[in-house]
């Protein structure tokens, strides 16, 4: 027995799903005949879900980005901690799925704050802290609160030597040199960790998204992540320029968005990833 919005509610099946690595997921079936989705984690993770939850919530205020599930219920036990999300019933990506799907992320990247970037709260990519303080400016926050601070978290366990940060620390000298300020001073809402394990279709075809790391931040961010990993078929590119054209030097820019993520992924999974890192740093210090 549970409480959801504010009612006891009966669980009648709990289906474990799979493709997460650091959360415990399943579908709860309730005896009224509804579903929701279970995330579960330990409380060492700290307040991971409540900072989803208001990840989440901002992305749905978004007037017309993509589909995201509501948070129903949050709540921690003797040891671990829990998040109730809205069931939505997975669909296949059909038609015209992939363009208003890119139309829909740049709509998301036109919901706009004034002036600085950050969130309103610290949260996490993945297992990895990633703090938000508000800053003035898009490159002392990318420098300072993404790559440096990846940077010394690789340090601190033993994956990167001195010779690492010295060329991390060259390509930050350079950073206002090679990456735009944001689009007229104001910072885009992000998804944060947008590549194509966090996004799906629902039953009608809506693009959906899931399990962000948001901030405010320049669009190119974003949109260079869902090139990291297999890339998203050029009418997802197609649509998003419709709505909201890139400016130019995008591609020569993208592997220092990505450079964040590599990092992150070498610090979560191990040294695998130090090379690619390096070979970044060796093309921009």
């Amino acid at each position: 027995m549970a409480l959801l919005f504010g009612r006891s509610v009966s669980i009648s099946a709990r289906r474990p799903v799979g493709g997460g690595s650091i959360n415990d997921t399943a579908l709860l079936e309730l005896s009224s005949g509804g579903k929701v989705f279970l995330k579960q984690n330990g409380l060492g993770q700290g307040d991971l879900f409540r900072e989803e939850a208001r990840g989440l919530a901002a992305l749905a205020a978004a007037p017309r980005g993509p589909r995201v599930p509501r948070p129903l219920a949050l709540f921690s036990g003797n040891a671990s901690q829990y998040l109730l999300l809205e069931y939505i019933e997975p669909g296949r990506p059909r038609g015209d799925f992939f363009p208003r799907f890119g139309g829909a992320l740049a709509a998301l990247h036109q919901t706009c704050r004034n002036g600085s970037c950050g969130f309103v709260r610290d949260n996490h990519i993945g297992a990895t802290p990633q703090p938000n303080p508000w800053t003035e400016g898009w490159i002392p926050f990318f420098s300072d609160h993404r790559l440096r601070f990846q940077g010394e978290l690789a340090r601190s366990r033993g994956l990167w030597g001195a010779g690492d940060l010295r060329s991390l620390e060259a390509l930050l000298h350079r950073l206002p040199d090679i990456l735009p300020e944001v689009d007229q001073g104001e910072a885009s809402l992000l998804h944060g960790d947008l590549w194509s394990g966090n996004f799906m279709a629902d039953s009608t075809a809506t693009p959906v998204i899931i399990d962000p790391a948001v901030y405010y931040g320049h669009r190119e961010a974003d949109l260079a992540m869902t090139e990291l990993f297999g890339g998203f078929p050029p009418s997802f590119y197609e649509g998003y320029r419709q709505v909201w054209p890139l400016e130019p030097g995008y591609g020569e820019r993208r592997d220092i968005y990505n450079l964040y993520h590599l990092m992150n992924h070498m610090n979560l999974f191990g040294g695998s990833y130090r090379s690619s890192c390096q070979a970044i740093l060796r093309r921009f210090s």
